[in-house]
């Protein structure tokens, strides 16, 4: 048996740090520097050590440079960029401790699982995307992005960028010698292949590729480093959409975007990276099953179907009817009778469908959700095979509705104007009314869709006929599930509701609408989740000097009182509602078990109403906030 083979590199280096660090084993190794892991002994931490190999310390231009960007990279204090607690050189010994991230790189993860999912593959880019533009801001470009330098931690799959080893001060020359590479081929920007001066969009090129790989488990470029250069260069990277057609329209365009040839045609900054991904994460949320179920188009369309049938042929057959003579009454059974066919029938398996969908903890609410939901999806769908402006085919039905429209008011007006009216005017104006509902309506649903309004399914769903509907479907319904995902008040909301319709009929109408006031509640709660998420936004980028929040001093300082004071008075507020919402479930509760009469439930509600009136005032006032703060950024 062949003995152990041993690391002369590493036992001379933990002989030159002993009593400081005590290395545990070697992490991995690059072209410019070995990483230990190592214990910090007077701290008693795990660190990463970034060695300069001895061979490169002893060369003055590489060891000034390696210097150089670790003190530069120790600048950096970010909770996307792992941070380095120290830089030091001794002997041949040029190094930098940096905190141990315990998980696996991009890298790592793509290779043992394959291409990522798409929200996955958004949230790490997202991050990066911060990371990156919080260094361009301190004028620091990295220049070797890479999944091997993006680090995924165990347990939060947070994603870290690190080895800012060969970055450098953007616009400073005599940093690198004419000629002179730095980076990996297969990541490099054009202007980084050609050797030309580089700004913080050359970073967002290589972002891209690294999204590329993450997405497709490929790279658009492969071979020899020459070849990859020169295709770097001169070869238009391909499509997303071609190579992984399941990605979101959004994610591929935000990723092609990044790598256009001209830097210009990128996202100007990170920044404006992130922010297109956060839209992509909150429009990707995924719908649950029971409502896609409830709203699959084709069940949907056996429902819908006969409803329409039913609209159109009603009319048809009692105007054949009216100048036979036909008896009152038998018009008026086979009236019923069709009404019967075309809309009982349809009406009963709706309710069903609905009930089946509301025990699993789901509204009309809800269903006008995640009709928005696939709107946007339809959207970028809609954009990316159509474009931006009105097409042909659009303008055809429009002007067809239109004609249709006209042939219609017409032979109206004719047959009102003559003394007899036109033999079949009655047909045409059913066909002619047909047609132009037909025409218009589908061009007025792709414009919506175009434009991205509010789809008019999910207005009738949260408007008066959705509520009857969803009342009706509701009546006896028994308990609700609480979906796991639920915010906390509309998991109470929906509880204290199933409680209230559990009540006798007499006990409801004594206790008041108490639904509504639920609603409000809930919605009111909704409302101040929002804008908490709004401050927390305007606080990050006020803190970071970013997104035009560039205060400084005491304007700053003052600016940061008021949005950590503003977001304190939210919480405390969403406090105050959760707890009013929870003291009607709970009164509720007894109620049903005779343990408390309805004078109690009569006082939540008055006092329900009174934290409403506080709560839209403080509504009114956040707003004002945002309101002050957009005026802020535009100075």
């Amino acid at each position: 048996m062949a003995p152990p083979t041993i690391d002369a590199l590493f036992l001379a280096f933990q002989q030159a740090i002993a009593g400081r660090y005590s290395l545990e084993r070697e992490l991995g190794r690059g072209g410019m520097g070995v990483v230990y892991l190592a214990h910090e002994v007077r701290l008693d931490r795990l660190v990463a050590i970034k060695l300069l190999p001895p061979e490169f310390a002893r060369q003055p231009t590489l060891r000034g440079r390696f210097m150089r960007e670790a003190h530069l990279a120790a600048r950096l204090s970010h909770p996307n960029i792992v941070p380095i607690h120290n830089v030091d050189e001794g002997g041949d010994f040029v190094f930098y401790v940096m905190a141990y991230v315990n998980g696996e790189t991009l890298s790592d993860r793509v290779r043992s699982r394959g291409p990522l999912p798409a929200p996955e593959v958004s949230r790490i880019l997202r991050e990066v995307a911060w990371a990156l533009a919080y260094a361009h801001a301190q004028g620091i470009v990295h220049r070797d992005v890479k999944p091997a330098n993006i680090l995924l931690e165990t347990g939060t799959n947070r994603a870290l960028v690190t080895d800012f080893g060969i970055a450098r001060l953007a616009n400073v020359p005599g940093e690198t010698a004419a000629g002179e590479l730095l980076g990996t081929p297969e990541y490099m920007s054009p202007e980084q292949a050609c050797g030309e001066q580089l700004d913080g969009r050359s970073d967002l090129y290589s972002l891209g590729i690294v999204g590329y790989f993450a997405t497709t488990g490929t790279l658009p470029f492969t071979g020899e480093a020459r070849k990859v250069l020169s295709q770097q260069v001169t070869k238009a990277a391909p499509l997303v959409a071609s190579v992984a057609r399941s990605a979101p329209r959004s994610l591929a365009s935000a990723i092609d975007r990044c790598l256009m040839k001209e830097a210009a045609a990128r996202f100007a900054t990170g920044e404006e990276l992130a922010e297109a991904l956060s839209q992509d994460l909150a429009h990707s949320s995924e719908i649950p099953v029971a409502l896609r179920v409830f709203l699959d188009r084709r069940q949907m369309a056996a429902l819908v179907g006969p409803i329409a049938i039913g609209a159109m042929i009603m009319p048809v057959v009692i105007q054949l009817m009216s100048p036979q003579g036909v008896d009152p009454f038998v018009r008026a059974s086979v009236g019923v009778a069709l009404a019967a066919v075309f809309f009982g029938g349809p009406l009963a398996m709706l309710r069903e469908r609905m009930r089946k969908m509301m025990r699993q903890g789901f509204g009309v609410e809800d269903v006008a959700g995640a009709i928005r939901t696939m709107a946007k999806r339809k959207q970028e769908e809609f954009l990316y095979e159509f474009g931006a402006e009105r097409s042909t085919r659009e303008k055809f039905l429009l002007g067809f509705g239109l004609a249709c429209a006209g042939t219609l008011a017409a032979t109206a007006a004719h047959s009102w104007l003559a003394v007899r009216p036109l033999e079949g005017a009655g047909a045409i104006a059913l066909l002619s009314g047909y047609g132009s509902v037909l025409g218009l309506v589908i061009s007025l649903r792709w414009h919506r869709i175009r434009t991205g309004k509010e789809p008019l399914l999910a207005k009738f769903w949260r408007g008066p006929i959705g509520r009857m509907l969803e009342r009706f479907s509701g009546y006896k319904l028994g308990p609700r599930a609480i979906p796991a995902d639920r915010p906390t008040e509309l998991g109470i909301a929906v509880s204290a509701e199933a409680l209230y319709a559990e009540l006798p009929k007499e006990v409801r109408k004594s206790v008041g609408d108490v639904p509504s006031v639920l609603k409000s509640l809930e919605s009111q709660a909704r409302a101040i989740r929002a804008r908490i998420a709004a401050l927390d936004d305007s606080l990050t980028h006020a803190q970071r000097g970013t997104s035009g929040f560039a205060a400084t001093g005491e304007i700053k300082s003052q600016l940061l009182h008021d949005l950590k004071a503003a977001r304190a008075q939210a919480e405390s507020r969403l406090a105050d509602l959760v707890t009013a919402l929870e003291t009607l479930r709970l009164n509720l509760i007894r109620l049903r078990a005779g343990a408390t009469g309805t004078e109690s439930i009569t006082q939540d509600l008055a006092a329900a109403q009174s934290l409403s009136e506080d709560v839209e005032r403080l509504l009114g006032g956040l707003r004002d906030v945002e309101t002050a703060l957009s005026t802020q950024k535009k100075l």
